[in-house]
């Protein structure tokens, strides 16, 4: 007894001089890695103008169409906006919001209090007593735990991947939530920091997967107001708004009205930006940016072109492989498929010379491998899947040949023949025959005209070599369908990225995604080595143990060869009316439309 007395004294006493650690305390922010950069009592976040007029209406636009208002299940074409890193979670709060001007940073929102301990084993939040939702109604504790049971349970899948590593969760207090997981994890509290919390009081559980067009309710700073469906969606701002003077909002949602109207095409958007019909434009054509900002608007200034250089890493713009198709089952195929995109070619007469070749997944970023040798670290990573990456990619990353850019650059071609003669193809009576003696030929599907003249280009270079593209082009519909039931051989995809990539990346290339419908995993990626490396990603500490993680998984699934890197460009372009303004200041993620703002002046 004596001695399990000075046992417990002795232990009192460490805590108390700080022998050994005490238990973590609740704060105001967290990040992946490091600390965060604002302190507890920050005015703003620096990338928002707190004394921004507040009114006005601003319309934006965006292609294709929507049958549903609901953003979080896999039914129905969702209307952008209600949940949205585009234009802002405008009907939806979340529990922390993330800085733009930081890696992977969350600061207060509906939860104003976030604890965890060093090992991350589990995490509180404490939310906000003052949170409501547009209703009136408080945000409870009831409602975070509901949310997130309704998630895992009925939403997108991603939502279940995060959510399956909570093995308890508990109320706190009056006001406080507590996740414990069934391992330690790093990343998972700020993922479920990122949990948008709906209204308990008015979802019917058993139809929320199905899609909707009856206007939803959440905490967020706006309310549904006008619903046309495949035509528009309006949102108007709630003046009861409960976050409107909290320092992470201070700044944003200065707008009375945002209207989202859908457009069949990306032509027919861009006319109605001419008109004024459309208050900003998110340029995405090169040749359009270069040729046709010609018109009167800008000539008078009354039409604004802007370019912002961000500091992200590039992401994949690339055409995904569908391994589950027998054609793409062949890692040798797909790896000459690679080398027979004629970027030289396609930059000079499509691009407008505008982009760079893409050869990472994280390009433009340190993250990248494209020109550095593996280091010791990411070789111990790698160590026991030896045949995961290739060994030209271990020493210098991934290299694609260059063309001449004339169209007829016969050595280029010559690189992408001999890889497909040294894995058993051949050329017979000008068709590209496999090992198993079924010509090579396949499909891309397109939604809508986009990306039709990228199509047609590949198309044209792969019939040289007597390989069969086939070009189909389906409505956005139809589109989306396919591709929650990975229904098609190839298609154009941007895989967005980030400088702290990590739980999203198991939806996108982890194996226990590859045969859920719904998921990000469009190449059917089932890779064990690409597992582990995501699996070191999260849970590395440092910056540096996290690079080298970074690096390794590059290299693991450019060895895999799942899509063909085609290009980008690291500025992002913007026209808008000067009617719209913005703040002074970029953060490194680029330009945030929820920052800017209507300048009534202008506009009398």
């Amino acid at each position: 007894m004596m001695k399990a007395y000075f046992s417990a004294l002795l232990a009192a006493l460490a805590l108390i001089f700080g022998i050994i650690e005490a238990s973590a305390a609740p704060s105001h922010a967290i990040a992946m890695h490091g600390e965060p950069a604002l302190p507890a009592d920050f005015d703003h976040l620096p990338y928002a103008n707190p004394d921004a007029p507040k009114g006005g209406r601003i319309n934006y636009a965006w292609p294709g169409t929507f049958d549903s208002v609901n953003p979080f299940i896999i039914q129905g074409s969702a209307a952008r906006g209600t949940v949205d890193l585009v234009f802002g979670d405008l009907v939806f709060d979340r529990l922390m919001i993330q800085s733009a001007d930081e890696p992977f940073t969350l600061y207060p929102l509906l939860a104003k209090a976030i604890e965890t301990d060093e090992a991350r084993s589990f995490v509180e939040f404490t939310l906000d007593e003052r949170a409501r939702f547009s209703d009136g109604k408080p945000v409870t504790q009831d409602d975070l735990i509901f949310s997130f049971e309704l998630l895992r349970d009925k939403g997108y899948p991603r939502y279940a991947v995060s959510a399956n590593k909570v093995d308890k969760v508990e109320k706190i207090g009056a006001h406080g939530v507590r996740f414990t997981f069934k391992e330690t994890d790093r990343e998972l509290p700020l993922i479920l920091a990122r949990l948008h919390v709906l209204p308990k009081h008015l979802i019917d559980r058993e139809t929320f997967d199905k899609s909707t067009l009856k206007p939803m309710i959440g905490s967020g700073p706006y309310r549904m107001a006008d619903i046309k469906p495949g035509e528009s969606i309006t949102f108007r701002r709630n003046p009861d708004y409960w976050a409107k003077d909290l320092p992470s909002k201070r700044g944003f949602d200065n707008y009375d009205e945002i209207k989202l109207s859908y457009y069949r095409d990306e032509n027919a958007m861009f006319e109605a930006f001419r008109k004024g019909l459309v208050d900003v434009f998110l340029e995405e054509n090169s040749g359009r940016w270069k040729n046709e900002y010609d018109f009167p608007a800008v000539k008078r200034g009354d039409v604004i072109k802007e370019t912002f250089t961000t500091k992200m890493p590039s992401g994949m713009y690339g055409i995904v492989m569908n391994t589950r198709r027998p054609i793409f089952s062949d890692r040798a195929l797909r790896a000459a498929l690679t080398q027979l995109f004629d970027f030289e070619w396609v930059n000079r007469n499509l691009l407008s010379a505008s982009y760079t070749r893409t050869k990472s997944f994280f390009d433009n970023s340190d993250l990248s491998t494209f020109g550095v040798k593996a280091s010791e670290a990411e070789r111990a990573l790698l160590a026991q899947f030896p045949d995961a990456v290739t060994p030209e990619i271990l020493e210098h990353g991934w290299t694609p040949p260059a063309s001449d850019g004339s169209g007829r650059d016969r050595k280029f071609l010559r690189v992408g023949f001999d890889a497909l003669s040294a894995a058993g193809y051949v050329l017979k009576d000008g068709r590209m025959i496999a090992p198993d003696g079924k010509p090579v030929a396949f499909e891309i599907m397109l939604k809508g005209k986009e990306g039709e003249q990228i199509a047609i280009a590949w198309q044209q270079t792969l019939a040289k070599l007597g390989i069969e593209l086939t070009i189909r082009s389906v409505d956005a519909s139809q589109f989306q369908q396919r591709q929650i039931n990975y229904d098609y051989d190839t298609f154009l995809f941007n895989y967005t990225s980030s400088l702290s990539p990590g739980i999203e990346q198991v939806g996108r290339w982890g194996s226990e995604s590859r045969d859920r419908p719904g998921t990000f995993n469009f190449a059917g990626a089932a890779n064990p080595a690409a597992d582990a490396m995501i699996n070191a990603m999260l849970n590395a500490v440092t910056r540096e143990d996290f690079t080298n993680a970074v690096r390794a998984y590059d290299r693991v699934l450019l060895s895999g060869a799942y899509v063909i890197p085609l290009y980008f460009r690291p500025d992002r372009w913007v026209g808008h009316w000067k009617r719209i303004r913005r703040p002074d200041t970029t953060p490194i993620q680029g330009p945030q439309l929820p920052t800017w703002w209507f300048a009534d002046q202008e506009a009398k």
